[in-house]
C-alpha cells in the first residue's frame, strides 16, 4: 500500500473504542497490591476505557489459577455491579480438552460479567487452520460475546499470527466481537482492516501495537498495554482526535515516545517499566514486577521520569 493511500484511508473524527490491559502491581514484600489494582480498574473506567485483567500485562502468564480469579473478584468488586470489562482465558500448560478448558475459563468470567478474550496456547502452532477456527467455533458457541487475541512471540512463546486463512474464517463466527492484534507490524494490522471492511464492518480490530498507536486513525481500536501506564492521557488523545484538535498530534507523539521506550527488548520487561512509571507517579506501593518477570537496569527511573515529564506529570 503506498503512502499516499494509506492517508486517503485515515478515519478523520471517528472515535475509537479504547481498553486498557490493568497491570497488576506488587507490594515491596512480593504481595499483590489488592488495593493499587483496584485504584487503577477504577482510574482507567473513570478515564473512559475500558478494563482488560489477566492479560500480559497483569502477568496472566505466571498467576496461578486461583490468582487469576481472585484478579476477576477484584474487578468486579472495583467496578461494581453491570459495568463492562474483558478478561483473558488463559490455559497454557494445562492439560485435557482445550474447548473444555476454555470454556470453563471462559465461564469464570462470564459468570461476573466479563467479556472473554482467549488467548493462544503453544499447542496451535501444530494445528492446521481450520482445526485453529473449529476451536474458536466451538469454544465461542455459548456466549454472548468473545474476544479473540493473535500475539507475536515477542511477547510470549504461546503466541502466533494467524494466516489470512484463519483471520477470515474468524470473522464468520457470529460470537467472536473482535481480535486484539499484536504483531507490531503496521502492514500486517492495515491488512486486517482491509480484511474487515470487507467481510465484517462491524468486526472489531484491537490494535496491540504499541509501538504504533496512531493506528486508531486507520480504523483500530486498541487494547495496549501501554494505556496502562496513563489511561487518562489516552483518553484525552482519542477526545482531541475527534475534535479535530491539533493538540492530538504533540499528545500522541508524547505516548508514542513511552511506548518506544517501555516495549524496547526485552520486550517483556516492559511491564517492570509500567511499575517504575505507575511508582514515579504515585499510583502504587512499588516499582517491583512480578519476580518471574524480566526486569529493566537501575535507570529506567530516570528515564521513565523523562517520559512523564513529556506528558506533563508533575512529579
Amino acid at each position: 500500500m503506498s503512502v499516499q493511500s494509506r492517508e486517503q484511508q485515515k478515519k478523520l473524527g471517528r472515535k475509537p473504542e479504547g481498553m486498557a490491559a490493568c497491570l497488576l502491581p506488587f507490594e515491596e514484600d512480593g504481595r499483590i497490591a489488592k488495593e493499587a489494582f483496584q485504584e487503577a480498574v477504577r482510574r482507567t473506567e473513570e478515564a473512559g476505557l475500558a478494563c482488560a485483567v489477566n492479560m500480559d500485562t497483569g502477568y496472566a502468564n505466571y498467576l496461578t489459577s486461583e490468582e487469576r480469579k481472585e484478579v476477576l473478584r477484584w474487578t468486579r468488586e472495583a467496578l461494581g455491579p453491570n459495568r463492562p470489562f474483558v478478561a483473558g482465558v488463559f490455559v497454557e500448560g494445562l492439560e485435557g480438552d482445550l474447548v473444555d478448558l476454555y470454556r470453563g475459563g471462559a465461564d469464570e468470567i462470564a459468570e461476573l460479567g466479563g467479556t472473554p478474550i482467549v488467548f493462544q496456547t503453544t499447542r496451535f502452532h501444530e494445528w492446521e487452520a481450520g482445526e485453529i477456527v473449529d476451536l474458536y467455533r466451538e469454544v465461542c458457541e455459548p456466549y454472548e460475546s468473545v474476544l479473540g487475541f493473535e500475539l507475536g512471540k515477542m511477547f510470549a512463546p504461546n503466541g502466533m499470527i494467524y494466516s489470512e486463512e484463519v483471520i477470515r474464517a474468524l470473522m464468520g463466527i457470529p460470537s467472536l466481537k473482535g481480535i486484539k492484534h499484536s504483531s507490531l507490524s503496521r502492514g500486517e494490522e492495515m491488512r486486517r482492516l482491509a480484511l474487515r471492511d470487507e467481510i465484517r464492518p462491524d468486526f472489531r480490530i484491537y490494535t496491540g501495537n504499541d509501538l504504533g498507536i496512531d493506528m486508531i486513525e486507520y480504523g483500530s481500536d486498541y487494547l495496549l498495554g501501554l494505556a496502562a501506564f496513563c489511561p487518562e492521557k489516552f483518553a484525552e488523545r482519542d477526545r482531541l482526535w475527534v475534535e479535530g484538535s491539533e493538540d492530538y498530534y504533540e499528545l500522541n507523539d508524547a505516548l508514542q515516545y513511552l511506548g518506544n521506550v517501555a516495549f524496547r527488548e526485552a520486550v517483556p520487561a516492559y511491564k517492570h517499566s509500567c511499575a517504575v512509571f505507575q511508582h514515579l507517579l504515585g499510583r502504587i506501593p512499588s516499582s517491583e514486577p512480578h519476580p518471574q518477570c524480566p526486569r529493566r537496569p537501575d535507570w529506567e527511573r530516570e528515564i521513565m521520569a523523562d517520559c512523564a515529564k513529556r506528558l506533563k506529570y508533575e512529579r
